[in-house]
């Protein structure tokens, strides 16, 4: 599943192609994308004529401003987006296609079919699911050491899956929490409450670190991510134990190792991730 970086990345580059455009006409050709409204057809009538006006990200959500209206989109697992013109043959798994009246559209490609899309009146997206309960987000002045710390020592889960909750902090994904455990020096089975001050803060740093390096390297291409202009990622040549299994860390030498945890599959380095008693 694309997580921060790789969402913030299609935000840049679909801010580049279709900012400004008016859209035409919306086709709906799996309906169950469409999560609000109820009705495929409320959602394709809504946005003829709208423009897009910004495009923002939440999380590993994207929102695209319209005129009058916000649309929540979420890619899951495959979906993807791609300008292309409006002859172009599209194929099988294109499900959504927004068609501008300077002749291109933005279309909406999902082999799984896991993405959603909602529409909601401009102002309100914040206000409902699927954005409601989110937490703040890590490369924000919102996500400090004393918050994190504050909300670690409330829980006595595994400090992995509170990092996936994305009720405490948003965009961070099995990748990404790989990585900044590894980097911290934590194992991810660790309790989270039992994290100590200095460790907090180094956690901090760590994810804040990993993941302002993953956007600058326009984020990982795991599986078959790319962003919007079909380029792929290259921070997947910086991952330092995540899809590593079996391969010597780059720190001490030791065969890195796969757990799973919290039903996730979890790289670590045995050496430099000790679980403590």
């Amino acid at each position: 599943m694309p997580e921060l970086p790789e969402v913030e990345t299609v935000r840049r580059t679909l801010e580049q192609l279709v900012l400004g455009k008016e859209i035409e006409e919306v086709t709906v050709l799996w309906p169950k994308i469409i999560k609000a409204p109820e009705q495929p057809e409320q959602f394709q009538d809504a946005l003829k004529g709208q423009a897009i006006r910004q495009i923002k990200r939440r999380g590993k959500f994207l929102i695209f401003l319209l005129d009058d209206y916000s649309m929540v989109s979420h890619l899951r697992m495959e979906g993807k987006y791609a300008v292309c013109p409006k002859d172009e043959p599209y194929d099988k798994h294109t499900h959504v296609i927004f068609s501008f009246t300077d002749g291109t559209q933005l279309r909406y490609r999902d082999v799984r079919k896991f993405g959603t899309m909602h529409l909601f009146n401009k102002g309100d997206e914040m206000k409902s699911l699927p954005l409601l309960h989110l937490g703040p987000e890590p490369l924000s002045p919102d996500f400090t050491p004393e918050y994190l710390g504050a909300r670690l020592s409330k829980t006595n889960r595994k400090i992995k899956p509170v990092l996936l909750d994305q009720t405490v902090v948003v965009g961070i994904g099995n990748i990404y929490v790989d990585e900044s455990l590894f980097r911290s020096g934590i194992h991810p089975e660790r309790t989270a409450s039992s994290l100590t001050e200095e460790e907090v803060t180094c956690l901090h740093r760590e994810i804040v670190a990993t993941l302002g390096e993953a956007v600058a390297k326009g984020g990982s291409t795991i599986r078959s991510y790319i962003n919007s202009q079909g380029q792929i990622g290259m921070f997947q040549l910086e991952l330092l134990v995540y899809g590593r299994k079996g391969e010597d860390c780059k720190t001490c030498g030791t065969p890195l190792e796969k757990l799973v945890v919290g039903g996730r599959g979890t790289h670590i380095c045995p050496s430099c991730q000790p679980l403590l008693p």
